[in-house]
């Protein structure tokens, strides 16, 4: 009797073990570590999994209104003259009004902390050549960039045939952008937005939670899932974090947060962040 009873407790241990080791990958299509510090991708599934992108995609166009700037062909305290189209493109919004004239700085922290759609497309706009000619240079972007299985279809990431892209591909966009623009931060950490007497807090779910998140973007479609690219510091050591594909809201934040912990923890070991992260013994040789 004791040894069935002791069989039996062994075998949920392994069950509950076996259940923590698979819960990432459970939770999200696809996920990626990488110490941003260093150079170093600590962990990865399915990194090259096409996937749709949501407002993931608002990432390239911040970058985009950011090179312009930094160029001179754009400037934050300019008034960009909201369109009809960018004023009633749906989804989630920052509120702005067809003729209204919004300055790009408003703009960039409206797409960033609300995840306007129509602030993604008043700042394509805003360069000029409209939303088509803005896509074209998103995809010349994310060509230059080496994002081999990333196609844009537009400036917001409203769902649309053909538009997607890989956690390792967006890998590479955040680590340019952050290395380009490393003052985009200023934008991505911000809480509150009020536009117009309306309060609207940052879609970030990590942000004012977890010790040292300041980014980056979450994304939600029906057909994508729950998306989101955290960053985090502490100390001298940034990492990005960046899941697709999470069933809900909650499955996005626990396994972004999984990530980054596992990753502060061991910052320059890939196989002990893997471990930590699937719930297996680390071992106890302590940190790499």
């Amino acid at each position: 009797m004791k040894a069935r009873v002791l069989f039996i407790l062994i075998l949920i241990v392994a069950l509950t073990a076996s259940a923590q080791r698979i819960y990432a990958r459970q939770a999200v299509k696809a996920a990626l570590l990488y110490n941003f510090t260093t150079g170093k991708i600590l962990y990865q599934y399915n990194p090259n999994l096409p996937l749709a992108p949501a407002s993931l995609t608002k990432i390239m166009t911040m970058f985009l209104v950011m090179d312009a700037i930094k160029a001179k062909k754009l400037s934050y305290g300019q008034k960009v003259p909201v369109s009809r189209e960018a004023a009633t493109i749906g989804g989630s919004s920052l509120k702005i009004a067809v003729g209204e004239r919004v300055p790009v700085v408003r703009l960039l922290t409206g797409a960033a902390v609300a995840s306007g759609n129509d602030a993604a497309r008043a700042l394509a706009e805003a360069t000029g050549k409209g939303e088509a000619a803005f896509v074209k240079k998103m995809n010349a972007k994310a060509a230059a960039l080496g994002m081999k299985k990333t196609r844009f279809k537009n400036s917001t990431g409203l769902p649309a045939a053909g538009q997607k892209t890989t956690v390792y591909d967006l890998l590479l966009l955040c680590r340019a952008y952050l290395r380009t623009h490393p003052e985009a931060l200023r934008f991505h950490r911000t809480l509150y937005i009020m536009h117009k007497g309306t309060v609207i807090r940052n879609t970030n779910p990590l942000l004012g939670v977890m010790d040292g998140a300041d980014g980056l973007k979450t994304g939600w479609t029906a057909d994508a899932g729950y998306n989101l690219i955290a960053t985090a510091k502490r100390g001298n050591t940034r990492l990005i974090a960046i899941v697709m594909g999470g069933k809900t809201k909650a499955d996005r934040a626990a396994t972004a947060k999984k990530l980054l912990e596992a990753g502060f923890k061991y910052p320059t070991s890939p196989a002990k962040a893997k471990a930590a992260i699937n719930g297996e013994a680390v071992g106890t040789a302590g940190r790499k």
